[in-house]
């Protein structure tokens, strides 16, 4: 293959570089049947992205930050989503009243400072973000429709909304986690 305008000398696209082969990648192309089989089936893909942008990498890679200032990492970003699914699933769509995820003590931004590289950190992230997406994908396969509703104080939403909203969240900070991993391994893409 040739290199591409602008590109550095020697940095080629190829599937050596890159997550999984076509053939192992779990994700789809599309290819869903009605609203709710689109938003979630969309949605479980951006979340697996999010799963390959920091497979196969230790602590130390997954809590490297991307530039100074910027406190963004990939571990970072897990724990952030699990705060995005908690917020949007458990707390506005389900009501529930719940400690929010890294963001104790008045730190905003916890979920990315706490993001430190430590196995038992890495470990509980995954487990916290896996145990958010649990809830968030059994509450909308409960759900009698993508038109219920939630609360945020005054203002109601739509569980179409928030799928949407998800979806939108995930993609933009898998465009983060491009950057984060090739910065780490030289990994790209997908």
């Amino acid at each position: 293959m040739s290199e591409s305008i602008g590109a550095e000398p020697g940095r080629r696209f190829g599937w050596s570089n890159m997550f999984v082969s076509p053939e192992e990648d779990p994700r789809t192309d599309g290819g869903f049947a009605g609203e709710r089989a689109v938003l979630v089936g969309y949605l479980r893909d951006q979340r697996l992205t999010l799963e390959l942008k920091c497979s196969g990498l230790d602590p130390t890679a997954l809590a490297r930050r991307s530039v100074e200032p910027s406190n963004l990492s990939l571990l970072g970003l897990v724990r952030h989503m699990a705060g995005v699914e908690q917020k949007w699933f458990r707390q506005v769509m389900a009501g529930q009243d719940v400690r929010v995820h890294y963001r104790s003590g008045g730190d905003r931004d916890g979920d990315f400072n706490g993001a430190v590289p430590d196995p038992d950190v890495v470990a509980e992230a995954w487990a916290t973000w896996r145990a958010e997406v649990a809830f968030a994908e059994r509450f909308v396969a409960e759900a009698s429709d993508v038109g219920v509703t939630g609360g945020m104080g005054q203002e109601s939403i739509q569980l179409r909304e928030v799928l949407v909203h998800m979806i939108e969240e995930y993609a933009r900070h898998n465009g983060h986690a491009d950057f984060l991993r090739e910065r780490i391994d030289g990994r790209i893409g997908q």
